[in-house]
């Protein structure tokens, strides 16, 4: 893995599709342009993707930070340029990065 001032995990937060239970998962993560990029091994077979796709109100914790936003699922077709921008970013950072890219945008500050 590459060193990196950043830290290597965030704690993902969804909500269950079918319990409604909140379910919490530590990722491997990159940004971009002010976003927050995970990547999926097991694409849509993911619980926690599943839940995303149910739900896209999430919440996550990197370091100090605690966020709440939106989760989507990024269609690498229609937008690949992002989806190889984010793999890279990940190869980069883990040595790692094929999977599924899923994009979380911080709400607005209040």
């Amino acid at each position: 893995m590459a060193t990196t001032e950043e830290p290597p995990y965030l704690y993902l937060t969804t909500i269950g599709r079918r319990s409604r239970i909140p379910r919490e998962i530590e990722i491997w993560f990159t940004r971009r342009d002010g976003r927050y990029y995970v990547i999926s091994e097991h694409h849509k077979r993911a619980q926690w993707v599943q839940n995303v796709v149910a739900n896209q109100a999430v919440r996550w914790r990197v370091a100090d930070g605690t966020f709440t936003g939106r989760a989507r699922v990024v269609d690498a077709a229609a937008e690949s340029e992002l989806t190889e921008a984010v793999q890279a970013l990940s190869r980069q950072k883990y040595g790692w990065g094929d999977g599924l890219v899923v994009e979380l945008t911080p709400a607005p500050a209040a």
